[in-house]
């Protein structure tokens, strides 16, 4: 394609699709060259209506937020969400830089309202993850609204997923879970803001430098980051065995837990999958924490 600028077996799908989004080599250069991609088309109007229509239901029903409890992989509690992470115009994409075998290793909502505070600081994403750096991870950050330099999009700085660097902890404000941001210079003028239409997503490395700034626009900017793997990839040694959501072709490998994927809402047993899948992440995160300065070359 050209961008615009499991339940629990072990197989996702005996049928294969058509691809109609495959990246373009030149494409995929640009992403290992770069550490990004963006905007790629692959919603609908009409599937962004219904995803959104879908979240203000939750929002509506939970004193206008997305509960925190559901917020680590909320597409295994809804089909609605399970139907994004498994969206072929997504895999087709995700499947020309990671190969056919793909695990949705996590998913998060990212969701800014005017002058909330909310910002995400300069970090990269794999140092807290405990996952195999060497085997490619990739995020793709699904707009359900516009993404703009006034609500907040989100910057990459290019070409800085090409190593590891040390991160420090930071302001409470800040919408990641640990106030991460590397502890380097970063050059703000180099930032590339990837605005984003409604249906659009952009691709990023899980090492590169990425952050945003707090929104002052009166649409909110609701953003759905996906995070996949390659069924080959595993945690580091010594830390518990993770979770992960098959979502195209096969697993040969056993490296992660698969989870069940919903048939209604907030089925009951998803619900318990989802809950022990957080609880063993934050384990994960604090595990990979702890160790972080001895996973930074040179430290």
């Amino acid at each position: 394609m050209k961008t615009e600028s499991a339940n629990q077996s072990q197989t996702a799908s005996s049928v294969r699709i058509k691809k109609t989004c495959v990246l373009s080599q030149e494409e995929m250069g640009r992403y290992h060259r770069d550490g990004y991609l963006y905007p790629i088309s692959v919603l609908t109007n009409e599937e962004v209506r219904h995803a959104r229509a879908h979240i203000e239901a939750v929002e509506a029903a939970h004193g206008g937020s997305f509960p925190r409890e559901w917020g680590h992989k909320p597409h295994v509690l809804f089909p609605w969400l399970d139907a994004l992470v498994t969206h072929p115009a997504i895999l087709d994409v995700i499947e020309s830089l990671l190969g056919p075998d793909i695990l949705c290793w996590s998913s998060r909502f990212f969701i800014k309202s005017q002058n909330d505070g909310g910002f995400v600081s300069w970090h990269q994403d794999l140092p807290y993850w405990g996952l195999d750096a060497s085997e490619g991870v990739v995020t793709a950050w699904l707009a359900l609204s516009p993404a703009t330099r006034e609500n907040g999009v989100m910057k990459v700085i290019p070409g800085s997923h090409r190593k590891l660097v040390r991160h420090r902890e930071a302001a409470a404000n800040n919408l990641l879970r640990r106030g991460q941001e590397v502890a380097v210079d970063v050059d703000e003028n180099a930032g590339v803001a990837m605005e984003l239409a409604p249906g659009q997503m952009s691709l990023h490395h899980g090492l590169i430098f990425h952050g945003s700034d707090e929104s002052h626009a009166l649409e909110r900017r609701i953003g759905y980051a996906i995070r996949y793997i390659p069924a080959s990839l595993r945690t580091l040694k010594g830390l518990p065995r993770d979770t992960a959501t098959l979502v195209r072709g096969e697993d040969h490998h056993g490296n992660f837990e698969l989870l069940p994927r919903p048939s209604f809402d907030l089925d009951p047993a998803c619900v318990e999958a989802q809950k022990r899948a957080s609880e063993i992440s934050e384990q994960i995160r604090e595990l990979t924490a702890q160790r972080h300065d001895g996973m930074v070359p040179g430290m």
